[in-house]
């Protein structure tokens, strides 16, 4: 099995990290012939416009939506939610749009309003959260399933192959979220 992870902007280093930690393949997406392979793919966590704007002029965006279409799990970590997201509120930039969800860019705060808090996620267990220009989850649809909090807020979601966290799970040595993600995707298989 081979996991992507998209490598146009953001912390794309840190997830191929700890997935090989996990045991898996992991790969770096760049052009929609990088997807042939891949089983499933995270997205991670950067700047969501300028991650959304790459994804249209590189020819991905078509490519994703399509391998998703055909069951390809998917996890996106902060801007990678975004980029996930049905609405993104008070912007129209480029996403994905398969996630029922509407999210507020950046509205913990700015970088220096980053922070680390105890989660407690279904499924998961006990784990430390970094959230870094954190988006917060406003809605979800019928169909979302919240699978941890922080402070009310959803922070850990899943909507059947797709997984979205507001935190980044990549920058501790906790692997537990990304072999949550693995099992999704080699139960898709």
């Amino acid at each position: 099995m081979i996991i992507g992870v998209l490598a146009l902007q953001g912390d794309f280093k840190e997830h191929i990290e700890i997935l090989k930690k996990c045991g898996v393949d992991a790969v770096e997406v760049r052009l929609p012939s990088d997807l042939n392979e891949v089983s499933g793919l995270v997205i991670p966590g950067g700047e969501s416009t300028t991650i959304g704007k790459l994804l249209d002029s590189s020819g991905l965006h078509d490519s994703i939506v399509k391998k998703y279409g055909k069951g390809m799990p998917i996890y996106g970590t902060c801007a990678g939610a975004i980029l996930l997201a049905k609405k993104i509120e008070g912007s129209d930039q480029p996403r994905l749009g398969l996630l029922d969800v509407n999210v507020k860019r950046n509205d913990y705060g700015r970088q220096l309003d980053s922070f680390e808090a105890p989660l407690d996620l279904r499924r998961i267990g006990k784990i430390n959260g970094i959230f870094i220009r954190a988006p917060i989850i406003s809605s979800i649809g019928k169909n979302v399933e919240i699978l941890g909090k922080e402070k009310n807020n959803p922070v850990l979601i899943q909507q059947g192959n797709i997984l979205a966290s507001t935190f980044h799970p990549e920058l501790t040595d906790d692997k537990r979220v990304h072999e949550y993600f693995i099992k999704m995707v080699r139960d898709s298989q």
